[in-house]
């Protein structure tokens, strides 16, 4: 498969060869889907906490009297079934959300959302990319000379004139092929990648 190879006024120059097995993929919903929600709650940190009636703060004397009253007898407030007492199964903060996904899911997974952005026209491709300053006004005028403005750009090598210029541009994300991930790739509406990344992410993924 081709890319178009960009210039920095974001017009086609030429074709850059692309490895089939990662960009031109047959897309496979199912897989893509499992392999984002996997992302997200591996990243989760399960440090919410509920109390139990053990823990939950109340008086331990009997709220009303057992009988003559009418009403169901109860002997502590801290009951699940009063209102600001202890939940019956309530969520403890270590409890474990990671989703189990082989290496294997994962690349083609990878590969499929890659193969989908190239056709939609979405995944797009520079020589390199680089700044002579860490400013982020020089980053902004090179992206929006190109005509994008929310997009994740893969760079083979984010030096620190890069990553510090991108820092405060909310719709750019800056990273190195290792640490593409499958939530940004979907999020973001333009994927900018340098032409040795290509090599990278086809290494990693083929």
């Amino acid at each position: 498969m081709q890319l178009e190879l960009l210039n920095e006024q974001g017009q086609a120059t030429s074709k850059v060869d692309a490895a089939d097995t990662v960009f031109a993929r047959e897309y496979n919903e199912a897989l893509v889907h499992q392999v984002v929600v996997a992302y997200q709650a591996n990243a989760r940190q399960g440090t919410r906490a509920q109390k139990d009636r053990e823990q939950v703060h109340h008086s331990t004397k009997k709220p009303f009297r057992q009988k003559g009253t009418g009403r169901a007898r109860a002997g502590m407030t801290s009951s699940p079934l009063w209102r600001g007492g202890g939940r019956i199964f309530p969520n403890m903060p270590d409890e474990n959300f990671t989703h189990k996904l082989n290496k294997k899911m994962y690349r083609a997974g990878m590969a499929a959302i890659l193969s989908q952005l190239a056709r939609e026209g979405r995944l797009q491709v520079v020589e390199s990319i680089s700044l002579e300053a860490p400013k982020t006004k020089l980053l902004a005028a090179k992206l929006k000379a190109m005509g994008l403005e929310s997009v994740m750009l893969i760079a083979d090598n984010v030096d620190d004139n890069l990553a510090l210029a991108s820092r405060n541009l909310h719709n750019v994300l800056v990273c190195e092929p290792r640490y593409a991930d499958p939530l940004s790739l979907v999020h973001f509406k333009k994927v900018l990648v340098t032409k040795a990344a290509i090599e990278q992410l086809q290494e990693m993924l083929a």
